[in-house]
């Protein structure tokens, strides 16, 4: 017990860092029909298509909107748009600082050629909320220039789309810096797509899933002196505790990971101080028989050093390595929104391994040969191969769980990262229908992936001479053999995918964490509810 306490005062103390404690903007949505040219306030934001930003021959906006704002504005919309040569392309914007109308500013946003897409309305909700955090605006209106020919389900989903975008847009994680601007927008009223309860409903669910990938996000923006894997659990068991109508937390430590075998995991936690968490949290809907049973496994290193074989050079990316737990922000974020969301007929297993892989005289070295909890044994030729081995044992956890279904998101081969870039993740099932299901899903909410071959014949690199298999193959095919050895420790009676999101889980540009895979989990979840 003294020698916890020891770890858990380490953890307390180290660098003397403590996130402060920021509120997560709160923004009201409001789903209104009424004239553009009546509302007040202080942006007016209008989404348009390069086909909305055609002319006639007398340079007037062919676009009935447009027509109706320059008229008011005596052609000032028109003018200022040929001299800034703005054409509605994906990424421009123009800004009017207005002395006669209900609004201050009004502004153009650019979507770019024929769009359907979720991520072009999402980067609409974003730029909005960019212009009001650079104008300390509080109130905003978006609307766009065409909507006649939108289906009414059309409508809701680009509200939504929307309105994710405006709070994501405006939220950033000041929590480790001294000083912080709080954000001025406080209210988004959403003019042109429908009113009522059917609207209300779709930004409600919109709000339900952006406060779990804010989540997510500071999960893995958190330090790894911050964030270790005991703080892991006790953010778990807030979330279960914040809904317990709906979720349960189970929290196993060393000694109970001991009793399920679970060798794998172990090794890999052996060198840290600070001491292995296995986290499983249970969704059981309000009411109702459980139709479905699903699990999400996420990858939850808080830090990786890659072990005795440690990470060096350039390109390494060790100073990166706190995000090597964005598997299981994605799961924790999707149980925050789930358990918010309430979907009925689901019963639904979140499940983290969390550890550290650390360098010490206790830890695993390059040779040993570990058991994983299904009896299979596996050679450790590589402890930098190291978050495989802690999914190895959560995977047969989850299917003792008795799920139907299994989605694994890990941060788990560079070699994904180099073959579809920063933006996609990889996408290996067995399952055609599983992987339509989730491709379905990532469509709906917007985020980018790409399903790639399962090639059996390249096992044959993972074999050992001493035990069932080693734990990394050859450079070539990297991702591939990953998904191969994981597919080692999942039932045949389920169905399983797996998704390596190394390379989207952070934004180089922003420098922090994306949230990635949240949004498509809530959205699969909910395909599968009743």
């Amino acid at each position: 017990m003294a020698k916890r306490m020891a770890h858990s005062i380490a953890e307390a103390t180290l660098g003397l860092t403590r996130p402060n404690q920021i509120d997560t903007p709160k923004i009201t949505f409001a789903a209104k029909e009424m004239d553009l040219l009546e509302w007040k306030g202080d942006i007016l934001a209008v989404g348009v298509t390069e086909k909305d930003m055609t002319k006639d021959e007398n340079s007037k906006f062919k676009n009935l909107i447009l027509q109706k704002l320059d008229s008011r504005l005596g052609g000032l919309l028109s003018e200022a748009s040929s001299e800034e040569d703005f054409t509605g392309k994906a990424g421009q914007s123009t800004v009017l600082r207005l002395p006669n109308l209900g609004s201050k500013r009004i502004v153009l946003i650019g979507l770019g050629s024929v769009i359907s897409t979720t991520t072009a309305y999402r980067s609409l909700g974003e730029a909005v909320a960019a212009t009001a955090k650079s104008a300390q605006a509080s109130n905003v209106s978006i609307t766009l220039a065409s909507t006649t020919e939108l289906s009414t389900e059309s409508k809701l989903s680009l509200a939504s789309a929307i309105a994710t975008g405006a709070v994501l847009g405006t939220y950033e994680d000041n929590r480790f810096k001294l000083e912080s601007k709080k954000p001025a927008l406080k209210s988004v009223d959403i003019l042109g797509l429908g009113t009522g309860p059917e609207i209300e409903k779709k930004l409600k669910y919109a709000e339900d899933v952006c406060s779990g990938i804010i989540f997510g996000k500071e999960l893995a923006n958190a330090p790894a002196n911050v964030l270790t894997p005991g703080v892991l659990a006790e953010e778990a068991k807030k979330i279960a505790s914040e809904y317990s109508d709906v979720l349960s937390a189970t929290i196993l430590d060393v000694e109970q990971c001991k009793e399920l075998r679970m060798g794998s995991y172990l090794g890999v936690a052996a060198a840290s101080a600070n001491p292995p968490h296995f986290i499983h949290l249970c969704y059981t809907p309000p009411g109702g028989a459980v139709k479905t049973k699903l699990a999400l496994v996420g990858k939850g290193l808080t830090f990786d050093s890659g072990g005795y074989n440690i990470k060096t050079g350039p390109g390494c990316s060790i100073e990166f390595m706190k995000f090597d737990m964005g598997g299981s922000a994605a799961v924790l974020g999707a149980a925050k929104a789930l358990g918010q969301i309430k979907p009925a007929g689901v019963e639904v297993h979140f499940i983290v391994a969390a550890c550290e892989n650390m360098i010490s005289g206790t830890g695993m070295r390059p040779g040993d040969i570990v058991t994983a909890s299904n009896g299979k044994t596996i050679e450790v030729n590589n402890t930098d191969a190291e978050g495989r081995l802690t999914l190895a044992d959560a995977l047969v956890y989850a299917c003792n769980q008795g799920v139907e279904k299994i989605i694994d998101l890990a941060t788990l081969t560079g070699a994904c990262a180099v073959a579809l870039g920063p933006s996609i993740a990889g996408v290996f099932t067995p399952s055609d229908d599983l992987a339509n299901e989730v491709l379905v899903a990532s469509e709906v909410s917007g985020e980018k992936l790409w399903r790639m071959p399962l090639e059996e014949s390249y096992w044959e690199s993972m074999k050992s001479g001493v035990a069932d298999m080693v734990n990394t193959g050859g450079r070539q095919g990297g991702a591939i053999t990953a998904a191969l050895f994981l597919k080692q420790f999942v039932d045949e009676k389920v169905q399983w995918l797996h998704i390596d999101m190394a390379g989207p889980v952070r934004n180089d540009k922003k420098k922090c964490a994306t949230g990635f895979g949240i949004s498509t989990l809530v959205t699969w979840v909910l395909k599968n509810s009743s």
